[in-house]
């Protein structure tokens, strides 16, 4: 666990997606983060220790999916698979493929395993995975505030973790994808996939993978913008939480009423054609209930408590 100072940082961008947007003002207190996300190496200790089984090795129940062939209430996860050529980007579901019997300990599916894989992040880990880690560790899940301000390393402002060039001076300082996404990958920051936890150099505050790699969940519940700057020094929100539950139901999707948190940070699939969120400010929305593999999650601990 590295300290990280507590302080008063410019959160969001309002130069790239709208979700990011308004930068804003925030005070976090003092906290500790892991210097890297989960690996498959701790999170296999965490299982031999309480034999926890994951969401996604656990089989659907029939009743919360009405109508559902048999065959589709398997335990699985959502699996990345690269496309064999251009395909419309608006369609997730040409790349992402639900696979019975993915999970952390098979993160390609049957026939996988961890071999190779110790120190890579874990994946496949829905929120209530991540939540149980934590617990049997004694931390919590990052609050999204505390997440950006450990990403951005105090350099306030900058795009990406490091800076405000994505490459500076041509070297890849974070596992993302190189090429035209989902099909061609030129692999040039020397991997496809996950990559080893600290296989980059760290950040300002000594932080590894803050950038790319996998996603991360945070303990907040996502709404699509942040809150507006507060107009005076004396009113910037100290240690948010963000927005109610009830924001970060998708509207788009109101057959799934399936709550969502933030996540943090991009991952290896982060592309300058279709998904530039290998950076400090990126957010996405993920649904609790899902893993998928390219999202994992690290620690947190704190003196305060968070109501």
């Amino acid at each position: 666990m590295v300290p990280i100072p507590g302080g008063t940082f410019r959160m969001g961008s309002d130069d790239h997606y709208p979700e990011e947007a308004p930068v804003h003002r925030v005070t976090v207190g003092d906290f500790s983060i892991g210097a890297t996300t989960v690996t498959n190496r701790r999170f296999s200790a965490f299982v031999d220790a309480t034999g926890y089984r994951t969401v996604a090795e656990r089989p659907l129940d029939p009743a919360e999916f009405p109508g559902a062939p048999p065959e589709n209430l398997v335990a699985g996860s959502l699996v990345f698979t690269m496309t064999p050529g251009p395909v419309d980007l608006r369609h997730l579901s040409q790349w992402w493929v639900w696979t019975p019997g993915a999970c952390w300990s098979r993160p390609d599916g049957p026939g996988s395993d961890l071999s190779g894989r110790a120190d890579h992040p874990v994946v496949h880990v829905a929120y209530e995975d991540a939540l149980a880690y934590v617990e049997w560790a004694g931390q919590d899940l990052p609050t999204e505030a505390e997440w950006e301000r450990a990403a951005r390393g105090d350099i306030d402002g900058a795009a990406f973790v490091w800076g405000d060039e994505a490459v500076p001076n041509g070297r890849y300082l974070a596992n993302f994808w190189q090429g035209d996404f989902p099909w061609r990958n030129s692999e040039a920051d020397g991997f496809t996939g996950t990559a080893p936890v600290g296989s980059y150099p760290p950040n300002g505050f000594g932080l590894y993978d803050m950038a790319g790699n996998v996603w991360e969940w945070t303990k907040d519940w996502y709404a699509s913008g942040h809150p507006a700057d507060a107009e005076k020094a004396c009113c910037v929100p100290i240690d948010p939480r963000g927005p109610s539950v009830e924001s970060s139901y998708d509207p788009r999707q109101p057959q799934f009423a399936i709550p969502r948190r933030v996540i943090k940070g991009g991952s290896f699939l982060c592309a300058d054609n279709y998904c530039q969120r290998y950076r400090p400010a990126a957010r996405r929305p993920q649904m609790i209930d899902t893993g998928m593999s390219h999202l994992g999650f690290r620690t947190v601990s704190r003196r305060r408590s968070l109501l």
